[in-house]
């Protein structure tokens, strides 16, 4: 680990009071950074703001409201005047089951906050003058058929295409990847492992279910100069999961 590799640069990390975001944001103070994280819930930031320590600001309310948006960008301004990278890792799945059974109102949520609210910050952060890196959180369901959460991988698929999209678009001023995580230990994806962990791990070569600091030394990597010719690309981070035998 480089101590100093995000010296003078401020982030932005949605959702990112617990799991793999807060992983992230602790990654990135541990290297020299300062970072402004979301959460939905005061308690939960202050806890997280307290664990992350002096460098580590941050403004609760949902990824999918404009209004606290809005809020997010005036407090980087006036406290950093600056801003370098955006991580859009808040995301929800509130619908489990086959897609014959998904509340179309629920599917439409999850689209809102996964999809269309990335596009969002990420628009809000390029007005606002980012000047290097965009890093999405999308998910190893966005790359194949996931039984029980299909309409979240779905949502994560488009996010996948967004990524490149904007990639495109962006370029040559900013960089935008995607990171996909398979089965993470943390509170979100409990229901796909509590029980059953065992069992689960075993789908992996590696032998193990990812944690997240798994998923924030790879994210690292992608905002950093390390990955300065890296751009539009997905990142499956999945123990193995993607190159098992067919047969």
């Amino acid at each position: 680990m480089t101590a100093t590799r995000f010296a003078d640069t401020v982030t932005i990390i949605t959702g990112a009071t617990r799991g793999i975001g807060f992983a992230i944001a602790e990654r990135l103070v541990a290297e020299g950074g300062s970072v402004v994280i979301t959460g939905r819930k005061q308690e939960g930031l202050e806890t997280a703001l307290n664990a992350l320590g002096p460098q580590a600001t941050g403004v609760a309310g949902r990824a999918d409201d404009a209004e606290h948006r809005a809020a997010v960008f005036a407090h980087v301004a006036e406290r950093h005047g600056r801003l370098d990278h955006l991580v859009n890792n808040a995301g929800i799945n509130p619908a489990y089951g086959p897609l014959a059974d998904v509340d179309t109102g629920a599917a439409r949520k999850i689209i809102d906050v996964n999809v269309i609210a990335a596009l969002d910050w990420s628009r809000d952060a390029v007005a606002a003058g980012l000047t290097t890196s965009i890093v999405n959180l999308a998910s190893a369901a966005a790359l194949a058929a996931s039984p029980g959460i299909g309409f979240y991988g779905v949502s994560k698929a488009a996010l996948v295409n967004l990524t490149a999209q904007l990639a495109f678009e962006l370029a040559p001023r900013l960089r935008v990847n995607a990171v996909a995580p398979a089965v993470i230990k943390t509170s979100f994806a409990r229901a796909l492992y509590e029980g059953h962990e065992a069992e689960t791990a075993s789908a992996y070569p590696l032998g193990r279910l990812g944690e997240a600091a798994d998923v924030a030394g790879p994210v690292a990597f992608l905002l950093s100069s390390d990955a300065a010719w890296v751009t539009g690309q997905t990142l499956p981070i999945d123990g193995g999961g993607s190159i098992r035998p067919i047969l």
